[in-house]
């Protein structure tokens, strides 16, 4: 029997758990893809009569970009309500509760369904990332309700136990050509928007040296100066990074420290191993090991239970491999949790915890378990009237109780690029919108490196005002940072621009005073204004920062404005004159 797997996924989690499904649909006797919506042609969904969904949810509720086309279909008006009314089907969301919207993508998809006459398996699964276990403290026992679920209508039975089913098919080339095919083809293997060359111009560090945090300034220009790119404010660049030179070295010394029998030279010609699967485009053309391990591969990633269960099909030692299996089941997974999430404990630190696995595995095990490199998005800090795309990104680096300290793949590689290297980025359009009319006041809201769009549409605003001689409406920022003289971004720019009378500021530099001030009791103190504002003359409210507490109090201060009237504020989320976009 045909079962449709189809995954919406940013990061690589949901088409991780959709695969899984895809695996242990096997052991059921079913047949049929494991796609991204992005490649199915969402048309012919009226054809299908049992469908599976896995979809994620990013930023302020947002579909992931490989969902929009399928969903704007979803949505026409034009489709009758008994449209898919011979589709089963079951969905499961991954989303983070401490944003407001909440696996929105999932539900919005699980009741248009249901609009459009499909008839759902099982409930709703809602995974979230606030949980204890992450994701799969909910899609473990999703996954297995799901088949208790088609084994009561279906009069289904497990036929098989095995879970051995790798996706690709290898073979050595060693064909002399490969050699010399261009590496930077790997780099855009992800992106589904054109990419272009971009000359790194400058990489200054903005905060002092003592300062608890390196927030990096990257300006890039256009590698073709007679191509004039545009963005508006809010639009993000997509770049895929590189893995440092110093962990591509460990991964191919632990490879020779156990005498596999490839290295960084070894050349394969990857296959999928069936026809359900499509092979990523990474793999399109013969790779060597040194480019997977440089472009394709995340090294700082933290292993997924499918990579411990590839990590056990060959191990000899027995507790080894207990342990192994173990982490790549439920049973296992406050042991999985504690030893990977926690302690955030990455791919090559694994391989050297378990050497006798490790010293046994197979090419074909190795490209099964490794995982995808996945490309990064940061807001563009500059308006495009500059000719500079400005990016404004803090290094992650913190400790856990391993030896050595974390460190974030992408902010690290863009940290150490020097001036002159070029790098290929692909422009997204911006989750948020703004209004047309340039006259409707703004009131801006923003912690720490979240200022990045809004410089980019102030400078827009300035641009149209003095260059074009366009009327702008009030334009009121409330910036939030720990200290003046460190982290205070873009404080010259903000400095002329209040000169000039441009904006109005109120910032909240939280660890100068004897209390501890924030963006919110700012908004508090300007009560009155803000209601003016919002009430009389229509401004919209945008909130950018970290999603931990600050969208919620920030929320609240602007409720307490207008006088408690919370149905007021809903109903600018609803008209959009009230957007967030935070981060986790």
């Amino acid at each position: 029997m045909r079962l449709l797997i189809l995954y919406a996924s940013q990061t690589g989690t949901a088409q991780d758990v959709a695969e899984q499904i895809w695996r242990e649909s096997r052991q059921w006797g079913f047949t049929g893809p494991v796609l991204s919506i992005h490649d199915y042609d969402i048309q012919q969904l009226v054809g299908e009569s049992l469908v599976v969904f896995v979809v994620a949810t990013t930023g302020d509720g947002v579909e992931p970009d490989t969902m929009k086309q399928a969903w704007r279909f979803l949505l026409k008006r034009s489709l009758p309500n008994t449209s898919l009314m011979h589709m089963q089907y079951a969905c499961l969301g991954l989303g983070d509760s401490s944003y407001t919207k909440f696996n929105f993508a999932a539900k919005k998809l699980d009741k248009r369904l249901q609009n459009l006459g499909a008839v759902p398996i099982c409930p709703l699964g809602l995974c979230d990332d606030q949980h204890d276990y992450g994701y799969l403290g909910a899609s473990l026992l999703w996954i297995e309700g799901l088949w208790m679920s088609l084994k009561s209508s279906l009069g289904l039975g497990k036929r098989n136990q095995s879970l051995a089913v790798n996706k690709y098919l290898l073979e050595r080339d060693s064909s002399p050509q490969v050699q010399l095919q261009d590496k930077e083809n790997k780099l855009v293997w992800n992106q589904r928007h054109v990419p272009y060359n971009f000359i790194l111009k400058e990489n200054s560090r903005t905060t002092p040296e003592n300062h608890f945090q390196d927030v990096r300034l990257l300006r890039l220009v256009n590698d073709f100066p007679d191509q004039v790119l545009t963005w508006q404010p809010g639009d993000i660049v997509e770049l895929q990074p590189h893995n440092s030179r110093e962990n591509v070295e460990k991964f191919f010394e632990i490879l020779s420290e156990h005498n596999l029998e490839f290295g960084p030279d070894t050349v394969v010609r990857v296959t999928q191993s069936h026809s359900d699967l499509v092979l990523p485009q990474a793999y399109a053309s013969s790779i060597s090991l040194r480019n997977a391990a440089k472009y394709v591969w995340d090294l700082c990633a933290r292993p997924r239970q499918r990579f411990f269960e590839v990590l056990s099909q060959n191990c000899t030692d027995e507790m080894e491999q207990t342990k192994l299996l173990e982490f790549s089941t439920a049973v296992g997974l406050e042991d999985l949790i504690s030893y990977v999430n926690r302690p955030r404990r990455w791919i090559l630190e694994v391989l050297q915890d378990f050497p006798n696995a490790t010293a046994r595995l197979t090419l074909e095990q190795l490209f099964e378990m490794m995982p995808l490199m996945q490309t990064r998005s940061f807001s563009i800090a500059s308006d495009s009237s500059t000719r500079f795309l400005d990016l404004l990104v803090a290094v992650v680096q913190y400790k856990t109780i391993l030896q050595s300290p974390r460190l974030g793949l992408c902010s690290n590689w863009m940290k150490n690029l020097p001036s002159g290297t070029i790098i290929k980025g692909a422009l997204k359009p911006a989750t948020m919108t703004w209004p047309k009319d340039l006259t409707t006041p703004l009131i801006l809201v923003a912690t720490g490196t979240g200022i990045a769009p809004f410089r980019c549409l102030l400078q827009q605003r300035v641009h149209a005002k003095i260059d074009e001689g366009c009327e702008i409406g009030p334009l009121v920022v409330f910036f939030g940072c720990r200290n003046k003289s460190s982290d205070f971004h873009f404080e010259v720019d903000f400095n002329k621009w209040l000169k000039c009378g441009l904006i109005e500021g109120h910032f909240a530099f939280s660890r100068d005073g004897a209390d501890k001030v924030y963006v919110q009791h700012l908004i508090k103190k300007q009560k009155e204004h803000i209601t003016d504002l919002i009430k009389n003359q229509n401004a919209s409210v945008y909130v950018v920062g970290s999603s931990n507490s600050m969208p919620k109090s920030v929320k609240e201060a602007f409720i307490e404005s207008l006088d408690g009237d919370s149905g007021y504020l809903d109903e600018m989320i609803k008209r959009r004159r009230y957007q967030e976009e935070t981060w986790s």
